[in-house]
């Protein structure tokens, strides 16, 4: 057996033993066993966020909904039809129940569906998804990070509200819906349920669903490969949309106060499973879900943009590897730091020949300046000795005038006196 054939089996053996991950029992408690309870306190010490998009028309209850949810009353203001586009309202809230914290934000359309063309009320929905990956992909960029720190508001879940017409999905569901269906988890809801019959209701969710699935649209289901919820998610995903009916006002229902809606025909009771699917709702998305609604959030939709976003910047793992893309940036980099450099020699220098060529300007202007100032002193010289000279003989003319104004004046005095 030849060195190189040794060498090839023995590498083969070493890799075969690395792959292989031996059992070991122990003979003693060790006290890793608490791993679980670690990760549980560091995680209701840090606290979690959660972060809800309401989309719906307007009037359709999404604000009510959501009080009725969290049972507490958020900040709303009831919202115009006479908007020109689709505006997002964020609030961000911290509640706390047990002592457990959750940091939780809503976003809420604003104007949505009440223009006359409808063609792009998608759009800012989509750019403030994108928004918030491309935040948090930025703060996952940076050299020094604070992930544990940074508020996430990347969007966790939407609650879609359809409105209960009872017949089937408008357009502008169908496409808003189909553009977002790879950027966030939604979850159709039928707003209002109180408004159609049991039996209308049951046809118009059968109607939703086909009409999802004939368009395409991608909606969230609840996972069934956890054996504790597989059961009651599987069940929950046939009800899929959720009829619901919320309300801030309670009724007295035997000895309880209770959310509900009362009518001149009775009351609808918000908690009464009998009477809409808002438990089923609460339930799946508090309560069982909202962990894997924040887990999908970040491995499925924010991979999928980071992925595009990291190819759109030249990083593909098939191609090149990071190291290669940084090193050709930094030879760009360098390229483009030479280059101006060079633009700023260039320009440097023509601001220097500019200097020199106005300083040249300003000297002949300077010189300019002092023969024609010493031509104006030798005028003004000149013009004083004229003057000097016209007043001399301007002088002497009047006292040859004076004289000869004399002497005629003594002498028509004398030629008097012969006269006489």
């Amino acid at each position: 057996m030849t060195a190189d054939t040794k060498s090839a089996l023995g590498s083969a053996e070493h890799k075969a033993s690395s792959e292989k991950v031996r059992e070991m029992k122990l003979n003693g408690h060790v006290g890793f066993d608490s791993l679980p309870d670690q990760l549980v306190n560091k995680s209701v010490s840090q606290g979690f966020s959660f972060n809800i998009l309401c989309i719906g028309e307007t009037g359709l209850g999404k604000s009510t909904l959501l009080d009725t949810l969290f049972n507490t009353t958020f900040d709303s203001t009831p919202a115009t039809h006479d908007l020109p586009g689709v505006k997002l309202k964020s609030n961000t809230y911290e509640l706390k129940e047990s002592n457990v914290n959750l940091k939780l934000t809503i976003i809420e359309t604003v104007g949505y569906g009440d223009q006359i063309n409808k063609e792009d009320s998608f759009k800012a929905i989509v750019d403030y998804i994108d928004a918030q990956f491309e935040n948090f992909l930025q703060e996952e960029m940076k050299i020094k990070r604070s992930i544990h720190s940074f508020h996430d508001t990347r969007i966790h879940t939407c609650l879609y509200f359809i409105a209960p017409t009872g017949h089937s999905l408008k357009a502008i569901d169908l496409v808003c819906m189909k553009k977002l269906d790879s950027k966030v988890n939604i979850i159709p809801v039928i707003a209002k349920a109180d408004c159609i019959a049991k039996n209308e209701l049951h046809k118009f969710k059968i109607k939703i669903m086909s009409e999802l699935v004939s368009n395409g649209v991608q909606i969230y289901q609840f996972p069934t490969d956890d054996e504790t919820v597989a059961d009651i998610n599987a069940t929950m995903n046939s009800h899929i949309p959720f009829a619901v009916v919320g309300s801030n006002d309670f009724v007295k229902v035997g000895s309880k106060q209770m959310r509900a809606r009362e009518y001149p025909w009775g009351t609808v009771q918000v908690e009464n499973e009998t009477h809409c699917d808002f438990v089923k709702l609460r339930e799946m998305l508090i309560r069982t879900n909202m962990e894997d609604l924040r887990e999908q959030t970040h491995t499925r939709h924010y991979e999928l943009y980071r992925r595009c976003r990291l190819a759109e910047m030249g990083f593909e793992d098939s191609e090149i590897n990071i190291t290669e893309v940084w090193e050709q940036n930094r030879q760009e980099l360098d390229v483009l730091q030479a280059q101006e450099d060079d633009m700023r020699q260039k320009f440097v220098q023509r601001v220097k020949e500019k200097e020199s060529e106005l300083k040249d300007a300003e000297k002949q202007l300077h010189a300019k300046f002092d023969n024609l100032k010493k031509q104006h002193a030798d005028e003004k010289k000149s013009l004083e000795e004229k003057r000097r000279q016209l007043e001399e003989e301007l002088n002497a003319f009047n006292r040859r005038k004076q004289m000869l104004e004399q002497n005629n004046s003594s002498s028509s005095s004398i030629t008097g006196k012969k006269k006489k």
